[in-house]
């Protein structure tokens, strides 16, 4: 990806996304993120110009959401990360006037039973217009995104595909597919309510066999949320 480099005046404080009680600590965490390179070199490499690199590394200015998101990848940290720092890095969705950025979580499976995503960093951002995420009739503070892992969804999702889930849809609404946690992974799969009261866990791929969990073993099925979108190489 390539950004081309801009000299405008970045926002007031009021406007920059990095919360009144980290940016203390943004300068710092800018600097572990560039690591040994310097500014001249970085600037470059994240289509910013010098000055501007230079300027948040003082502390004189703070980035817009626009310039975090270019500084974080070039970087290959999480702009929430930069941002927020390490011990806020949870699921959060950044908005602008444009755009929302959802989270993509690297939880491809998750042990335990904490959050779905405890351990789980966040990798980037997908940038959607928030305006066709509401059109859908979703809310951006309540999605995330991850990655399919394996072929048993071949033919509708495959491997590495990208899935959005939508948090708020976490009970079986009906026959859809679904991100949910069952034996301490992450799986999404088609779910189809049983009559009895159970539920079928359907793969796409006919190699693999149709699960079903009881109405007694319920409770060790969770949805973590709606897959709502898609997407993937061709």
């Amino acid at each position: 990806m390539t950004y081309k480099e801009s000299d405008k005046t970045d926002a007031s404080d009021t406007q920059h996304p990095i919360p009144v009680g980290a940016i203390g600590c943004f300068r710092d965490r800018l600097k572990d993120a560039m690591g040994t390179r310097a500014a001249r070199v970085f600037s470059r490499e994240s289509g910013l110009s010098e000055g501007a690199i230079r300027s948040y590394l003082s502390g004189e200015t703070y980035p817009t959401l626009d310039r975090l998101e270019q500084i974080a990848q070039a970087a290959g940290v999480s702009a929430m990360w930069l941002a927020f720092g390490e011990e806020q890095q949870v699921q959060r969705v950044i908005e602008d006037d444009k755009y929302s950025y959802v989270p993509l979580y690297d939880a491809r499976c998750s042990a335990g039973h904490g959050s779905w995503s405890e351990g789980a960093r966040i990798l980037t951002h997908l940038a959607f217009t928030t305006y066709s995420l509401r059109k859908q009739g979703l809310e951006p503070s309540k999605l995330s995104a991850i990655r399919v892992d394996g072929d048993s969804m071949e033919g509708l999702l495959s491997d590495g595909d990208t899935v959005l889930i939508d948090h708020s849809r976490n009970t079986l609404e009906g026959e859809a597919v679904y991100v949910i946690r069952l034996d301490d992974h992450l799986y999404a799969k088609r779910l189809q309510r049983q009559i009895g009261g159970g539920v079928a866990v359907i793969s796409t791929n006919t190699a693999y066999q149709t699960m079903t969990v009881t109405r007694e073993n319920l409770n060790d099925l969770e949805i973590v949320g709606r897959v709502v979108w898609a997407g993937g190489w061709m």
